[in-house]
Protein backbone atom coordinates (compact mmCIF):
# COMPACT_ATOMS: atom_id res chain seq x y z
CA UNK A 1 0.00 0.00 0.00
CA UNK A 2 1.24 3.45 -0.94
CA UNK A 3 1.74 5.38 2.29
CA UNK A 4 1.64 8.77 0.55
CA UNK A 5 -1.88 8.06 -0.75
CA UNK A 6 -2.96 6.74 2.64
CA UNK A 7 -1.66 9.82 4.45
CA UNK A 8 -3.30 12.17 1.94
CA UNK A 9 -6.58 10.26 2.21
CA UNK A 10 -6.55 10.44 6.00
CA UNK A 11 -5.58 14.11 5.80
CA UNK A 12 -8.59 14.86 3.59
CA UNK A 13 -10.91 12.83 5.81
CA UNK A 14 -9.67 14.60 8.93
CA UNK A 15 -11.15 17.87 7.65
CA UNK A 16 -14.63 16.54 6.76
CA UNK A 17 -16.44 13.39 5.70
CA UNK A 18 -16.11 12.40 2.04
CA UNK A 19 -17.82 9.85 -0.14
CA UNK A 20 -15.60 7.21 -1.74
CA UNK A 21 -16.16 8.84 -5.14
CA UNK A 22 -15.17 12.28 -3.87
CA UNK A 23 -12.06 10.95 -2.19
CA UNK A 24 -11.09 8.97 -5.28
CA UNK A 25 -11.46 12.09 -7.46
CA UNK A 26 -9.41 14.23 -5.08
CA UNK A 27 -6.64 11.65 -4.99
CA UNK A 28 -6.70 11.41 -8.80
CA UNK A 29 -6.18 15.16 -8.99
CA UNK A 30 -2.97 14.62 -7.07
CA UNK A 31 -1.91 12.24 -9.86
CA UNK A 32 -1.94 9.00 -7.89
CA UNK A 33 -2.59 5.74 -9.78
CA UNK A 34 -6.15 4.34 -9.81
CA UNK A 35 -5.17 0.85 -8.71
CA UNK A 36 -3.25 2.21 -5.71
CA UNK A 37 -6.12 4.56 -4.85
CA UNK A 38 -8.54 1.61 -4.81
CA UNK A 39 -6.36 -0.30 -2.35
CA UNK A 40 -6.19 2.71 -0.03
CA UNK A 41 -9.93 3.39 -0.24
CA UNK A 42 -10.68 -0.26 0.59
CA UNK A 43 -8.36 0.01 3.60
CA UNK A 44 -10.03 3.26 4.74
CA UNK A 45 -13.50 1.68 4.47
CA UNK A 46 -12.43 -1.49 6.30
CA UNK A 47 -10.95 0.52 9.17
CA UNK A 48 -13.96 2.87 9.31
CA UNK A 49 -12.06 6.01 8.37
CA UNK A 50 -14.35 6.35 5.36
CA UNK A 51 -18.07 5.75 5.78
CA UNK A 52 -20.73 6.46 3.16
CA UNK A 53 -23.49 6.42 5.79
CA UNK A 54 -21.66 8.94 8.01
CA UNK A 55 -21.07 11.11 4.95
CA UNK A 56 -24.76 10.91 3.96
CA UNK A 57 -25.86 11.81 7.51
CA UNK A 58 -23.47 14.75 7.60
CA UNK A 59 -24.53 16.17 4.23
CA UNK A 60 -28.23 15.61 4.95
CA UNK A 61 -28.06 17.38 8.30
CA UNK A 62 -26.02 20.28 6.91
CA UNK A 63 -28.30 20.86 3.92
CA UNK A 64 -31.46 20.73 6.02
CA UNK A 65 -29.98 23.33 8.35
CA UNK A 66 -29.18 25.51 5.33
CA UNK A 67 -32.78 25.31 4.11
CA UNK A 68 -32.66 22.80 1.28
CA UNK A 69 -35.40 20.34 0.39
CA UNK A 70 -35.38 16.58 0.13
CA UNK A 71 -35.00 16.44 -3.66
CA UNK A 72 -31.98 18.75 -3.67
CA UNK A 73 -30.23 16.81 -0.91
CA UNK A 74 -30.90 13.40 -2.40
CA UNK A 75 -29.75 14.54 -5.84
CA UNK A 76 -26.54 15.97 -4.40
CA UNK A 77 -25.77 12.76 -2.53
CA UNK A 78 -26.48 10.64 -5.61
CA UNK A 79 -24.10 12.80 -7.67
CA UNK A 80 -21.42 12.25 -5.03
CA UNK A 81 -21.75 8.49 -5.43
CA UNK A 82 -23.74 7.64 -2.31
CA UNK A 83 -26.00 4.59 -2.64
CA UNK A 84 -29.76 5.01 -2.43
CA UNK A 85 -29.76 2.76 0.65
CA UNK A 86 -27.48 5.16 2.53
CA UNK A 87 -29.49 8.16 1.30
CA UNK A 88 -32.76 6.64 2.52
CA UNK A 89 -31.20 5.69 5.86
CA UNK A 90 -30.00 9.27 6.38
CA UNK A 91 -33.45 10.61 5.49
CA UNK A 92 -35.18 8.26 7.92
CA UNK A 93 -32.72 8.99 10.69
CA UNK A 94 -33.21 12.75 10.46
CA UNK A 95 -37.01 12.53 9.93
CA UNK A 96 -37.68 16.10 8.77
CA UNK A 97 -41.14 17.65 8.50
CA UNK A 98 -40.72 19.06 4.98
CA UNK A 99 -43.87 21.19 5.16
CA UNK A 100 -42.50 22.95 8.21
CA UNK A 101 -39.07 23.22 6.58
CA UNK A 102 -40.44 24.90 3.43
CA UNK A 103 -42.43 27.31 5.61
CA UNK A 104 -39.27 28.33 7.50
CA UNK A 105 -37.31 28.84 4.26
CA UNK A 106 -40.18 30.79 2.67
CA UNK A 107 -40.61 33.13 5.64
CA UNK A 108 -36.88 33.69 5.94
CA UNK A 109 -36.48 34.59 2.25
CA UNK A 110 -39.68 36.50 1.62
CA UNK A 111 -40.50 37.62 5.19
CA UNK A 112 -43.82 39.42 5.14
CA UNK A 113 -43.86 40.84 1.62
CA UNK A 114 -47.18 39.96 0.00
CA UNK A 115 -47.52 38.54 -3.49
CA UNK A 116 -48.51 41.51 -5.64
CA UNK A 117 -48.63 39.98 -9.10
CA UNK A 118 -48.17 36.65 -10.85
CA UNK A 119 -44.46 37.35 -11.52
CA UNK A 120 -43.81 37.50 -7.78
CA UNK A 121 -45.54 34.18 -7.25
CA UNK A 122 -43.60 32.54 -10.11
CA UNK A 123 -40.33 33.85 -8.68
CA UNK A 124 -41.10 32.37 -5.28
CA UNK A 125 -42.09 29.02 -6.80
CA UNK A 126 -38.85 28.86 -8.81
CA UNK A 127 -36.79 29.70 -5.71
CA UNK A 128 -38.40 26.92 -3.67
CA UNK A 129 -38.15 24.43 -6.54
CA UNK A 130 -34.45 25.20 -6.88
CA UNK A 131 -34.10 24.53 -3.16
CA UNK A 132 -35.49 21.03 -3.75
CA UNK A 133 -39.00 21.23 -2.34
CA UNK A 134 -41.90 19.35 -3.92
CA UNK A 135 -44.76 21.09 -5.67
CA UNK A 136 -47.17 20.01 -2.94
CA UNK A 137 -44.96 21.52 -0.23
CA UNK A 138 -44.53 24.75 -2.21
CA UNK A 139 -48.23 25.29 -2.90
CA UNK A 140 -49.12 24.46 0.69
CA UNK A 141 -46.96 27.33 1.94
CA UNK A 142 -48.11 29.69 -0.83
CA UNK A 143 -51.80 28.99 -0.14
CA UNK A 144 -51.33 29.83 3.52
CA UNK A 145 -50.47 33.37 2.51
Amino acid sequence: MNKAILHKGIDLLSRREHSALELRNKLRLREFQDDEISIVIDYLVENDYLSESRFADSVYRTRVNKGYGKRFIENELAQKGVSSTDINAAAQELDVNWYHQVEIVYKKRFSDTPIIEQKDKAKRIRFLQHRGFSTDEIFTVLNEE
